[in-house]
């Protein structure tokens, strides 16, 4: 399924488009798709028939408002959002010539990290023209030292995200295709402390993901344990036969 783009030094990008972007929508794209299509006075990402498709690598704050309106005129609207479930970092020169090094980051991230963006917009999940795309992926971070910026790295700037290959792609369409990200294995209720260590992440991710679920109707408070809230799942499975 995942087709692969150059992992090779390439010149660092200068277009508004960054080039995880553009490797994301050639990896999207399908034949007959229109892309950079103006709707309603909005420069959509990819057309599919009647489905607008968005596809976001930075920030999903800025992106909000432009789905909202696109949902609120009645377009079927898709976003695909990106996860780097594994990382290598490159560091070049400064004249983005040469590769200095090339090392695999240690973090790998995992679906749930994905709800670390949703969080700007976790109401829309629950839209009935609204779906989510959530694509794990292999990328390359270039990073260029530059004295005096980005102390915590030492100086190294990141300068551009490449796509490597895209490892998995999962489809939410609704609240129930939402409600099977849950462990089976929750208690009822469960705490967010509980969500994190069955999934295995932070809890700062088990608390956004919670705060989206619930927004998204997943979800319902049942109170508070001590200091910690308590949720239950809202939906169940259909009866069998």
């Amino acid at each position: 399924m995942p087709r692969a783009t150059t992992a090779a030094i390439q010149p660092i990008a200068t277009l508004k488009e960054g080039p995880l972007h553009a490797g994301l929508k050639a990896w999207y794209r399908c034949e007959g798709d229109r892309t950079e299509v103006p709707v309603d006075g909005r420069q959509i990402d990819i057309v599919r028939g009647d489905l607008l498709i968005e596809i976001q690598t930075r920030s999903l704050a800025s992106l909000r408002k432009k789905l909202e309106r696109l949902l609120e005129d009645d377009h079927l609207v898709r976003l695909v959002l990106p996860v780097a479930r594994e990382r290598w970092i490159l560091r070049v020169d400064r004249d983005d010539q040469r590769l200095l090094s090339r090392r695999r980051s240690p973090k790998r991230r995992r679906l749930e990290h994905a709800f670390e963006e949703l969080v700007s917009l976790p109401r829309l999940l629950a839209h009935p023209r609204f779906s989510l795309e959530i694509l794990l992926t292999r990328e390359e971070e270039v990073r260029r030292h530059e004295p005096g910026r980005a102390w915590r790295r030492r100086g190294w700037v990141v300068v551009e995200r490449r796509l490597v290959e895209v490892l998995e792609r999962h489809l939410f369409h609704d609240a129930r295709d939402l409600e099977r990200l849950l462990p089976p294995d929750l208690p009822a209720p469960f705490t967010t402390a509980d969500l994190a260590e069955r999934l295995e992440v932070s809890r700062d991710v088990a608390q956004k993901m919670a705060y989206c679920l619930r927004r998204a109707g997943v979800l319902r408070d049942e109170g508070n344990r001590g200091r910690l809230r308590l949720y239950c799942v809202t939906l169940c499975d259909e009866p069998a036969g």
